[in-house]
């Protein structure tokens, strides 16, 4: 190879990279990006496919350069792959590191999510507990779940833990309201898959194939006023190492909504190095061989420091960014084309679990790593109760981050969103603004970025609700609005508690979001 294609070849790679990455930092959705940097990763693709051999071997150029893309590469799909893992255990870091580790810590946002606690998705609009518990420390765990709550257990991949049999139904995940003690309150004891002794009696036992465990409440109100009820109920919760319930550390309740926690997971090369963190806190699941080899090709393995080079840490943190920003891509863009991603043809609304599976194998034969993706780059927690259908029971999510002419939803704009009579939800329905970046409540000015039924927001005659987002509200709907920043893009998740039946046979749909300022 001449010196000069040598050099061409560094400078193509190099040039190509640097603009594409710079690119997509200044990133912004729509067709035009698209088009703009479509030549850019072509280039790309063309110095990669036609790098030169010299006497049927790679050249040094050559090899380095594929060696470093292939390193590039495995991150980009090991980041993606392990998003679920990491954004939980990024919530754990977070919250061990406001509220104190341990079994017995149960931080409650008593007062509600607001803003200021930075995590995927929350609900502010029902009171959330969420703990964190380890069997490889402390051994099978029981939770003492008090009644009237509704909660899931997931394990760190954030998939349902396997529960019992009950009357020919197989319990995953959730525990209260769509769990098997019915709302009633019950023992449940939490051990590994491969726990081997008899089931004890007056358990409910749910099985995890990872060490970590998340334990997450939610409790609901009826008047936003007073929350003293639902504080009262996960108040009574015990958690604690089964068979040492007397001598168990006494439970703490920290207040969330007076000390807020960061509890996001890192966009650049940090993520790898939480990512072996979790790895060396976890058990080896055989299912993982294959995706584990990905990560020690570069260079997190269980049992050994990660460590890498400087030029791996680049290479790292350009992969961090660019998985961060596919994973925002398949939530905003690719998700609405999968089989049910919209819940109407002819509207916006998208629906984050089209497949109705928590493991996002409806399809019998794979995974759907683009509803996987889409799902955990933006959300936390997956159980039934979640996603399959079930009439005046769990939840329903339609989501939304384009206005009714198909545009991306503007900080700076004002839009309507028309609720028809008899909003198909027996338990409430509420509406909540999020950052589209970090999926997080949008911090927006207002003490919560959300509305709920609950508020009382003013209805119209025939009972349907307008209701309103922009940076100021328009006059006389100020109990009808969320207000929204300027310079923010941001999303709307409709949560219907409890759907009825009217929102699954579609005789009641919410219209779009209606920019009115025009």
């Amino acid at each position: 190879m001449k010196a000069n294609e040598s050099s061409r070849l560094r400078v193509a790679l190099c040039v190509s990279a640097t603009v594409l990455l710079s690119s997509i930092g200044a990133w912004m959705p729509g067709a035009s990006a698209q088009t703009a940097l479509a030549p850019i990763v072509d280039a790309n693709h063309d110095a990669l496919a036609n790098a030169p051999f010299a006497g049927d071997f790679p050249t040094a150029d050559t090899a380095k350069a594929l060696s470093e893309e292939l390193y590039f590469e495995r991150a980009v799909q090991v980041y993606l792959w392990s998003l679920p893992a990491v954004n939980l255990f990024a919530m754990k870091e977070g919250s061990e590191k406001t509220y104190g580790a341990g079994y017995h810590v149960l931080p409650v946002w008593k007062e509600r999510l607001n803003a200021k606690t930075k995590v995927t998705t929350p609900n502010s609009d029902c009171l959330y507990a969420m703990g964190y518990v380890d069997l490889a420390k402390d051994g099978p765990i029981v939770v003492e779940v008090p009644p009237k709550t509704q909660g899931i257990l997931d394990d760190f991949f954030q998939r349902p833990l396997t529960g019992p049999v009950i009357g020919g139904k197989t319990y995953t995940g959730d525990f209260g309201f769509v769990g098997p003690d019915a709302g009633k309150g019950g023992n449940y004891l939490i051990v590994p898959w491969n726990y081997s002794h008899p089931a004890p009696k007056g358990y409910y036992v749910y099985r995890s194939r990872t060490n970590n465990v998340l334990v997450f409440f939610r409790a609901f109100f009826t008047d936003p006023k007073n929350l003293a009820p639902p504080n009262q109920l996960v108040a009574a919760t015990h958690i604690y190492p089964y068979g040492k319930r007397e001598s168990a550390l006494a439970m703490e309740f920290p207040d969330g909504s007076s000390t807020p926690a960061f509890m996001l997971f890192p966009q650049d090369g940090t993520y790898f190095d939480m990512l072996a963190r979790f790895v060396e806190q976890e058990t080896v699941d055989p299912a993982d061989m294959d995706m584990r080899g990905m990560m020690a090709a570069i260079g997190i393995q269980k049992g050994k420091p990660f460590e890498p080079t400087q030029r791996q840490r680049e290479l790292l943190d350009k992969a961090a960014k660019t998985a961060f920003k596919m994973s925002k891509d398949e939530i905003f863009n690719a998700l609405a084309s999968q089989p049910g991603g919209r819940y109407y043809p002819d509207r916006q609304w998208v629906n984050v679990f089209a497949g109705q599976n928590p493991e996002f194998k409806a399809s019998g034969t794979f995974t759907n790593l683009v509803q996987r993706d889409a799902y955990f780059t933006s959300a936390y927690a997956a159980s039934p109760g979640m996603v399959v259908d079930i009439v005046e029971k769990g939840a329903k999510y339609p989501s939304t981050w384009r206005d009714a002419d198909g545009n991306y939803l503007d900080g700076a704009k004002t839009y309507q969103l028309h609720l028809p009579p008899n909003v198909p939800a027996a338990n409430f329905w509420s509406v909540t603004v999020y950052d589209s970046i970090t999926a997080s409540g949008l911090e927006n000015g207002q003490p919560l970025p959300s509305l709920n039924s609950m508020d009382k927001p003013a209805a119209n005659q025939d009972g349907s609700f307008d209701l309103y987002f922009g940076p100021s509200a328009p006059a006389g709907q100020e109990s009808n609005w969320v207000q929204t920043v300027p310079g923010k893009g941001y999303f709307v998740i409709l949560r219907l508690y409890s759907p009825k039946q009217a929102f699954f046979d579609q005789t009641w749909k919410p219209d779009d979001m209606k920019r009115v300022d025009r």
